[in-house]
């Protein structure tokens, strides 16, 4: 189950697939007035005003920057961030914002509604209209309604994006009146507001296509063009250029190659620092191929390779950027980090669905599991279904066949019963979905190993490696630096892990002898996640021998799950145990899912008199000492490398690994530093003895 494979590069025809997934969300939720107080601002907020050129409605097009308009579904953290979206909007547009209407229940005050409009939306009070002051006020329609929903976050409900007077003539100063007292700082750069904004979705609704097309034509001659070469401002290649050439002069480890078309401009880029490539030898297992900044059309086309290290924290193994979604392109890139995986290929790889990178992974990578994102899935949920009447209900009917679902016939029990009960039988994704269910749903894929990057629960969710670090207009030159800063923060991560494991004793919370076994091997993180799981031994209150079936013992364990609401439910687990071969395995399949046993299993293996956990269940890549432990087994087997690079990348490795040891403390730092200085004399000696 937990082994690599020899990887072949086979070339891959080249074959241009466009891959043109539009996006769609109705949602027609209303405030509510009841126990509330509506009130009517005058609050103005005036900016700088520019012309613009639009291709239409839905999108402001800034030189190569495209800054999506607004649209119902999009969701905001909080309502400053939904206005200060708004109020770049509109001064990329051309227009002022006034805030129009604001919702506030009456026991707290807490703001939970809000209408934003143009400023020349209405008309002037009878009793202002002999005051000499000009008229502004064109009775203009543009508006964008919003309320909090139950996640705290603030949705975009109705959009109105016409307006019926000229926009962009004018230049305003940056003044803001208010009517309640509260003061907000505009930023007069909107990029730097905009950065501030965490959209969790950016959708546009049916003119969404006219868009895309207006504005790839824009800026392509054909959608092979675009596909063909990186789109790229003026001054990125050289700077690109330039940032690897001095990685390579400052750490020889580091490895990048670029793909030129026969025009010879630059169409794909691969790169991976050298603690990269070290982590290749010990965490390839299972590896997420994040392409989500290049499918949402980020201002750079970001791919980016994540494992997971010995503490369960998130990894870099390797970036790229392409030129397009073509099946060319990713074959090219997979290709590339082959090429420093040693020769071996990913056990399992995980992704979003996409029938292009389904079409290259199984490609080039054959022998590899490919597994869907089950986070990615759900993250679309709102805007896939969010049209729906009884939205709410199908939305938790969903969740809880897909996460409390044991068996497959459980599964398609309930997603049947779900689709009759709805009448969505025949709603487009939800098909798609379903045919798809062997890639994505935990009950079918409980033979597969994550090591913890799969959310096998509701509540887990995949994090992107440049979370926070990448927004939507980030240029590639800012990139470059923040790919810089991120991955020296995941190193100090990983070192001050590595020093609070070795050097400290973890609490014990319960007299299992489980819990004493694995608090000695594991690293601290990983040892917190086990250690739950034996205390929720505590929970299960009944195992039962159900039936023998030759040297296997099938055991029923009764645990009591906490539902919504503090509701106590009663679950029935079943658990296959073998003595003779020293096994036992959950119907829950947490051990493949996570990489140690769960709670039901560690029942039943008390319920047999065991003490101690079969060495088979306690994997290595979890260990504090995992590094030092497997060193002697990392000599390469790929005959494409010559013996020189073997000895290399050995070496290498070797050293990395003292050099982590010694960051412990200043002893470990000396001692580390008078081997180095030890080692290197004994070289040249060798070297005095050849002459």
């Amino acid at each position: 189950m937990y082994k690599m494979e020899e990887a072949s590069l086979d070339s891959v025809q080249d074959i241009t697939v466009q891959d043109s997934r539009r996006f769609q969300e109705i949602e027609s939720d209303g405030l509510d007035d009841q126990n509330s107080d509506q009130i009517e601002s005058d609050e103005l907020f005036v900016q700088n005003g520019a012309e613009m050129e639009s291709d239409d409605q839905n999108c402001v097009t800034d030189g190569q920057k495209e800054f999506v308009a607004p649209a119902v579904g999009m969701e905001f953290e909080s309502y400053d961030d939904a206005y200060n979206y708004y109020n770049c909007y509109a001064r990329e547009v051309g227009f002022r914002v006034r805030v129009k209407n604001s919702w506030f229940k009456r026991n707290s005050r807490e703001k939970y509604g809000a209408v934003l409009c143009c400023s020349s939306q209405g008309f002037k009070r009878i009793k202002d209209v002999n005051r000499l002051r000009k008229e502004t006020r064109t009775g203009c329609p543009a508006m964008m309604r919003m309320r909090m929903v139950d996640s705290k976050r603030w949705r975009v409900l109705e959009v109105t994006l016409e307006h019926n007077h000229s926009l962009g003539a004018k230049v305003y100063k940056s003044i803001k009146k208010t009517g309640v007292g509260n003061k907000m700082k505009l930023d007069s750069n909107c990029n730097a507001e905009v950065r501030t904004i965490k959209l969790y979705r950016a959708l546009v609704i049916d003119a969404g296509a006219n868009r895309n097309a207006n504005f790839s034509a824009s800026r392509c001659k054909s959608s092979s063009d675009c596909h063909n070469k990186l789109n790229l401002r003026k001054g990125d290649a050289q700077a690109m250029y330039n940032y690897f050439c001095r990685m390579q002069l400052t750490n020889p480890n580091f490895f990048y190659l670029m793909d030129l078309n026969d025009e010879g401009q630059l169409r794909n880029v691969f790169w991976i620092d050298a603690r990269s490539r070290a982590a290749f030898a010990y965490f390839v297992d299972v590896i997420y191929i994040d392409n989500l900044y290049l499918s949402n059309k980020y201002e750079i086309p970001l791919v980016a390779f994540v494992g997971t290290n010995h503490h369960g924290q998130s990894m870099l193994l390797g970036c790229g950027l392409l030129a397009g979604e073509t099946k060319a392109s990713y074959a090219w890139l997979f290709k590339a980090w082959l090429t420093c995986s040693l020769g071996r290929f990913p056990q399992t790889i995980i992704t979003e669905r996409c029938n292009v990178l389904e079409t290259a992974i199984s490609e080039v990578f054959p022998r590899s599991l490919h597994r869907f994102a089950l986070s990615h899935i759900m993250r679309k949920v709102p805007e896939k279904l969010g049209g729906l009447r009884n939205y709410d209900v199908i939305r938790k009917a969903l969740i809880k066949t897909i996460y409390e679902s044991l068996k497959p016939f459980d599964f398609e029990a309930a997603w049947r019963f779900m689709i009759q009960r709805f009448g969505v039988g025949d709603h487009e994704w939800l098909c798609s979905l379903y045919n798809d269910r062997a890639k994505w749903a935990p009950v079918y894929l409980k033979d597969t190993f994550f090591a913890g990057m799969v959310t096998a629960r509701s509540n887990e969710t995949l994090t992107a490696f440049f979370d926070k670090y990448v927004h939507k207009q980030t240029p590639l030159k800012e990139f470059l630096d923040k790919y810089e800063l991120a991955l020296q923060k995941k190193f100090k991560e990983e070192a001050l892990a590595d020093i609070e494991s070795r050097n400290s004793n973890p609490e014990l919370k319960t007299r299992c002898s489980f819990e004493l076994q694995l608090s000695n091997a594991y690293t601290r993180e990983i040892f917190k996640r086990f250690q739950l799981e034996v205390e929720e031994m505590y929970s299960c209150f009944s195992t039962t021998q159900l039936h023998v079936d030759g040297q296997v013992i099938i055991f029923l364990v009764k645990e009591r799950v906490l539902e919504e609401g503090d509701r106590r439910e009663i679950r029935d687990y079943e658990v296959l145990y073998n003595k003779a071969a020293a096994e036992v395995r959950c119907i829950c399949s947490c051990f493949n899912f996570y990489g140690y046993l769960c709670r039901h299993a560690l029942c039943v293996l008390n319920f047999n008199g065991v003490e101690e956990i079969p060495s088979k269940y306690i994997l290595s890549r979890w260990k504090k000492d995992y590094k030092r432990l497997c060193a002697s087994d990392l000599e390469s087997s790929s005959t494409e490398s010559t013996e020189q690079v073997q000895w290399f990348n050995q070496l290498y490795r070797s050293a990395l690994q003292v050099v982590e040891e010694g960051m412990i403390s200043l002893d470990h730092y000396k001692v580390a530093l008078n081997a180095f200085e030890e080692s290197l004399s004994r070289v040249h000696h060798i070297e005095e003895k050849t002459k």
